[in-house]
């Protein structure tokens, strides 16, 4: 009897342990953030065909993703996986009052986050710290330059993630300066221009 009552608790407890594994496991496949293919596919088209661009390391923004959440992503183009992710804010423009859902602008003055794929340029010293500024490559984000669209840090922009939306920019690409920091070692440390890709 001792022997049955044994096995029945093992038995419970191995199964107790399964579900316990499994439902972490399930969590964490339900929060796993993964980038377009067709992003990915896209900027490296880019990196290939000039010199100039960084073929190790490219930058991904997903506006899809709540901006409460990790939505940069740094992305090994070399062995194809994500090394990093972080908060990143867009532009107040681009809020519709409906949550959740964004629209883009690529017109000064909008305050709007601009989609497409940026160079990123030389830093500088402004009234946000270092930042970098950065080059439109296609029609929708042509004026970055001239609206003064730079990747930059602010304080308010949490480091973690939480529930609640987050603050916006003027439209420039803003994250918390901890992780502005990281990016930059990056940045500061490649000889040739990396791409950032904003899409939605």
């Amino acid at each position: 009897m001792k022997k049955i009552f044994f096995i029945f608790l093992l038995m419970l407890s191995l199964f107790i342990g399964y579900v316990i594994v499994f439902k972490k496991k399930d969590f964490s496949l339900l929060n796993t953030k993964s980038i377009d293919i067709a992003q990915i596919d896209a900027v490296k088209k880019i990196v290939n065909s000039s010199a100039k661009y960084n073929k190790n390391f490219a930058f991904f923004i997903d506006m899809k993703v709540h901006s409460g959440k990790f939505r940069f992503f740094v992305y090994d183009l070399k062995n194809n996986k994500i090394i990093d992710r972080g908060i990143v804010a867009h532009g107040s423009g681009s809020e519709t009052g409906i949550k959740g859902k964004l629209k883009f602008s690529n017109i000064p003055n909008s305050l709007s986050t601009s989609l497409g794929t940026y160079s990123i340029g030389n830093q500088y010293y402004g009234k946000f710290g270092k930042s970098y500024r950065l080059h439109g490559l296609d029609a929708t984000n042509s004026n970055a330059f001239s609206r003064d669209i730079v990747f930059h840090y602010y304080f308010d922009v949490p480091y973690k993630e939480q529930d609640n939306y987050i603050c916006n920019s003027y439209g420039c690409p803003m994250v918390n300066k901890k992780y502005f920091n990281r990016i930059a070692q990056i940045i500061d440390n490649s000889k040739s221009h990396i791409v950032m890709s904003i899409y939605y």
